[in-house]
């Protein structure tokens, strides 16, 4: 057998896994994924797909930017259909070409189960053959619309979750679901002191977080009332900082969103430094999202807001649960973190509370004491959960670890 031979035979052993991942979270547990699986197959495994820059440094090249998934709200998403529904087209047709031994997608549900969906079909029209369909992350049928549990288990082979609540919700509809746990609770603690001698930050000055989102939509409401609220504590805490990590999809809005702030902001681009930005904090103002939990996590008080267009904050209301809006609470059974939501979300608002944070030793010990029980919740029996995930994974495709 030849040299090129070989070669070919190895890349025929080493199976496929097409990726679709989006926006910042998902691109993070893409990668995740990613090294986890090399590591369990000893590098033999390929990859295809779609994912952001984490996923990229691990190799993927991905077949479009995954900021054209990253839009939030009923009404928002109205004008991106006829792109998103071509790019989904086109997701299928690559995907089933491809020929992977699963397609496995991350999240971004308004695109990802609509390729899951069609690529069902045609597996069923080819009699049974075709790639496994997974899925993490699932829709938060728990804070919403929990009919559409049943719907997506006729089209996925299996389900992974971030939370131990979650298997419940799709079991009972013949999908099989596997609580694997969050890759947030695993990550290791940041240097502070390291962060605020790098950015040459003042010794002893009061550090705002603000994180205004990861999605242009919301950027545009959050920022001018983050930006009202910063002015507002600004005068009463000599010298305060601003900590502003974000992402490259929007990093430009935020940069241009916060030229006119009356306090200085250092803007954190680079997701390696993004650990360290949070234990340089005392106190984080933030949009709903898994950046809360993260928040919670590294033990920085935070204060929760969001806003979303006015139309689908009508819908949302006859739709959502607003005790699952913010993920420390959902865990914890009760609001720790406070919420501010729609017309609650007012500069006046927000700074009430965080002026609370700031001051309150007691308030601030509060979700301190949340942060280690939300971290063992997040865990099952203290496994890394991309390796958990991994190994869902290759079980899926009747591989061995």
């Amino acid at each position: 057998m030849t040299a090129r031979e070989t070669d070919r035979g190895a890349e025929r052993d080493a199976p496929l896994i097409f990726l679709i991942a989006g926006e910042a979270s998902g691109d993070a547990l893409g990668a995740s994924l990613m090294r986890a699986l090399r590591e369990r197959t000893d590098g033999r495994v390929r990859f295809d797909g779609v994912g952001g820059e984490q996923m990229m440094a691990e190799g993927l090249v991905s077949r479009f930017a995954i900021s054209e998934m990253a839009v939030m709200g009923i009404v928002e998403i109205l004008p991106k259909i006829p792109k998103l529904l071509k790019r989904v087209s086109e997701m299928v047709d690559a995907a089933w070409s491809a020929q992977p031994a699963a397609v496995v997608t991350i999240d971004s549900k308004a695109f990802t189960m609509r390729v899951q969906k069609r690529l069902h079909a045609r597996r069923a029209k080819a009699g049974g053959k075709g790639p496994r369909l997974i899925h993490w992350v699932p829709p938060t049928v728990w804070a919403w619309r929990p009919g559409r549990a049943k719907v997506i288990a006729r089209y996925l082979d299996r389900l992974m979750t971030l939370f131990p609540f979650e298997p419940a919700y799709f079991e009972p509809h013949g999908l099989p679901a596997t609580f694997v746990g969050h890759p947030v609770a695993t990550r290791p603690a940041g240097d502070g002191a390291r962060f605020r001698a790098r950015h040459r930050l003042p010794k002893g000055a009061p550090v705002l977080g603000v994180f205004p989102g990861s999605r242009p939509g919301e950027v545009k409401r959050l920022l001018p009332i983050f930006g009202e609220t910063v002015a507002r504590l600004a005068p009463r805490y000599a010298n305060l900082q601003v900590v502003l990590p974000t992402v490259p999809v929007v990093a430009e809005q935020v940069r241009q969103g916060v030229e006119a702030w009356p306090a200085p902001v250092t803007l954190v681009t680079d997701h390696r430094h993004k650990a360290d930005a949070y234990a340089a904090c005392g106190v984080a103002l933030a949009a709903s999202g898994t950046v809360t939990l993260e928040l919670t996590l590294a033990g920085v008080p935070t204060v929760v807001a969001y806003r979303v267009n006015a139309l689908s904050a009508i819908i949302a209301r006859q739709l959502v649960d607003p005790d699952s809006v913010v993920l420390t609470n959902k865990l914890l059974g009760r609001r720790v973190v406070p919420q501010f939501l729609q017309e609650d979300c007012t500069p006046e608002r927000l700074t009430v509370a965080l002026e609370r944070l700031f001051d309150d030793p007691r308030a601030r010990a509060e979700q301190d004491a949340a942060s280690e029980a939300v971290r063992a919740m997040l865990l099952h029996e203290g496994q890394d959960p991309s390796i958990r995930a991994a190994e869902v994974v290759l079980e899926e495709i009747g591989r061995t670890a």
